[in-house]
C-alpha cells in the first residue's frame, strides 16, 4: 500500500493525468526497487516561483530547479534494509519516505528542450525524486550519477507512456 498526498499551488488542468502519472511513476520505482512495505510520500506540484522559495528555503539557492526531494532517512542507494520496523510510524504502520516538489512550469520546459512528452518528463523527475528518497545521490559526476542514471532509465523503459518520444 502507498499513500501519496498531492497538492497543487499552481493552476493546471491537467491535475487527473499528472496525479496519475505521478502515481504509476513512484509505484513502479518503489517496486523496482524491492520495496514493499506501506510507504508514505508527499508530492508538491508548484511553478517556478515555488520551487525557487522551496530552494532558497531549504539549500539557500536563489534560483528554480526541476525537482527537490527531502528524504526522512538516510537509506543505502540500492540496498534497502531487510527490516522496516525502525522506520515505521507507529500510528500508520507506513513508512514516510519523504517529500517531493515538482516544477511543473520546469518541467514543461524541458520537455520541449529535450524533445520528448511532458508525460515522460513529469514521470522521469518523479523517478528521479523518489531514488533520492531511497538513498540515491548524484552529487558526484561519476559513479553515484551513472548508478542513478541507470536506475531511472530502467525504471522508466518498463513503465507504458515513459519511453523518450
Amino acid at each position: 500500500m502507498i499513500k501519496i498526498n498531492l497538492t497543487y499551488d499552481c493552476i493546471t488542468f491537467q491535475k487527473p493525468l499528472i496525479s496519475a502519472i505521478i502515481k504509476r511513476c513512484i509505484e513502479a520505482t518503489l517496486a523496482a526497487e524491492g520495496i514493499t512495505v506501506p510507504c508514505e510520500i508527499n508530492v508538491f506540484v508548484t511553478n517556478d516561483k515555488g520551487i525557487r522559495a522551496i530552494n532558497q528555503a531549504s539549500r539557500d539557492i536563489d534560483k528554480a530547479t526541476d525537482v527537490l526531494s527531502f528524504p526522512m532517512f538516510q537509506l543505502e542507494a540500492g540496498n534497502p534494509p531487510e527490516d522496516w520496523d525502525e522506520f515505521l510510524d507507529p500510528e500508520t504502520d507506513m513508512c514516510p519516505l519523504g517529500d517531493m516538489a515538482i516544477s511543473l512550469e520546469r518541467a514543461i520546459a524541458q520537455a520541449k528542450e529535450f524533445g520528448h512528452s511532458v508525460r515522460r518528463e513529469i514521470g522521469y523527475l518523479t523517478i528521479h525524486s523518489i531514488l533520492h528518497l531511497l538513498g540515491y545521490d548524484h552529487l558526484d559526476e561519476g559513479p553515484q550519477k551513472a548508478q542513478m542514471r541507470k536506475r531511472e532509465e530502467a525504471i522508466a523503459s518498463n513503465i507504458p507512456g515513459m519511453s523518450r518520444k
